[in-house]
């Protein structure tokens, strides 16, 4: 098997000395190419941090990192931009407030020396719903669930095969919520993407992952399937906590 995504035994803090802060610690699994993997506990059980390790966004970590058989160093390469882009939870946030849709796109694609920007823009637009009315806009003119959409585009331009997805839905509404992760799942399987999602929702994991790590205190607990899941097939207490907490 092929895998888009293959951690072993990564651990990664913040801080050193007296100061460190051991944030993950000795975490392993594996996303198949074009699977779906959830991330799944509480605020500050170090989810969002795995992500950071693979983007290099945290440079203090230990163990290995794999993507699409190339394993990673302390320093991430252009072609790794090109490969693995990141939707954020915060879409008001991660849009630049004076740029167009079109501007926004645009950087991205001129950055990684993309060609025929202009069709790449109107594909991608059309990709996640918007059309082209959308193009000369500012994010003050748009909607949360635009705004992601655009988020989402902005990703997407690049022809990434691997899409990391930060709590993508939590700054939503409830009823934009299950149109973004309708719009996300269409997307993976049109473009055979592979999606490392991070949530502390267990019913969108459910709805997005084929397998799910259950994270505690830095620590990945339990790797179940969704079926397992649905099914309280769970070894270890925290899941169980975590899955009558959600009913």
């Amino acid at each position: 098997m092929n895998y888009g995504i293959d951690l072993k035994d990564v651990s990664v803090w913040f801080g050193e000395g007296s100061e460190r802060v051991d944030a993950v610690r000795h975490a392993s699994f594996t996303v198949p190419e074009g699977g779906s993997f959830g991330l799944v506990g509480e605020s500050g059980s170090g989810k969002s941090t795995i992500l950071k390790a693979i983007t290099g966004l945290a440079e203090n970590w230990q163990g290995s990192i794999t993507i699409l058989g190339n394993q990673l160093g302390k320093t991430r390469s252009n072609q790794f931009y090109k490969s693995v882009q990141m939707v954020f939870q915060d879409p008001y946030a991660s849009l630049h407030p004076r740029y167009t849709v079109d501007q926004v796109l645009s950087e991205s694609l001129s950055l990684n020396t993309f060609d025929n920007i202009d069709q790449r823009i109107v594909a991608a637009l059309d990709d996640v719903g918007l059309g082209q009315s959308f193009r000369f806009r500012y994010p003050h003119q748009l909607s949360g669930g635009q705004r992601q959409r655009v988020a989402i585009a902005r990703a997407l331009v690049l022809e990434p095969s691997i899409l990391l997805l930060d709590e993508p839905t939590s700054a939503l509404d409830v009823s934009v919520q299950a149109e973004i992760l309708n719009l996300l799942t269409d997307l993976r399987q049109e473009h055979d993407l592979t999606y490392l999602m991070v949530s502390h929702d267990l019913a969108v994991v459910g709805h997005m992952c084929s397998n799910v790590g259950v994270m505690n205190s830095g620590e990945i607990v339990e790797i179940l399937s969704i079926e397992d899941l649905r099914e309280r097939k769970t070894n270890h207490p925290y899941t169980r906590q975590l899955l009558e907490a959600s009913v």
